[in-house]
């Protein structure tokens, strides 16, 4: 079940990155995943909550990914991540509108990617967490150059709390 869960989202991806989210489908999803429409929604009621879930999973699998990279690596990495995520880049490009709303989660949700976050930067603390969160939002919306994220994120995790980054 969570294998299907997961080749759906990688073709929801894949729909989202080439069509973006207005022009997608439930059927291009489908299509993109390589499965019937019918087993998309086995798993999802509407397009919204296929976008929902993506988000969640990519939020979860950029984490895992940074977890245990010392902090000034684990920044780099989810920058570049952020920067470059097909998804974010052709909402970016095409659906500025739907990007921003993306971005616009509720409190809730919100506290719940800066914990986390947070986790995946070796404990630090709330506050820190939400400034790299606030940090990596910003890149969403003006992903810039390799260069210019590779030093903002040597010199945010300098701000780091010494104590909790990873070793």
């Amino acid at each position: 079940m969570m294998r299907t869960r997961a080749g759906l989202l990688d073709g929801a991806i894949r729909a989202f990155a080439e069509r973006g989210l207005r022009r997608s489908t439930m059927q291009s999803v489908a299509a993109a995943a390589g499965v019937a429409k019918a087993t998309l929604y086995n798993h999802f009621r509407t397009k919204d909550d296929v976008a929902r879930a993506l988000l969640a999973a990519e939020v979860d699998r950029l984490a895992t990914s940074v977890t245990g990279l010392p902090a000034a690596a684990a920044l780099g990495v989810l920058a570049e991540e952020v920067a470059g995520h097909p998804v974010l880049r052709r909402l970016a490009a095409d659906e500025p509108e739907a990007l921003v709303a993306l971005l616009g989660v509720p409190a809730a949700r919100w506290s719940e990617v800066v914990a986390r976050l947070a986790e995946a930067l070796g404990g630090v603390d709330a506050a820190a967490a939400e400034v790299v969160a606030a940090w990596l939002a910003g890149l969403v919306l003006q992903p810039g150059e390799p260069a210019s994220r590779a030093e903002a994120a040597a010199r945010l995790a300098v701000l780091l709390p010494p104590g909790d980054t990873p070793a």
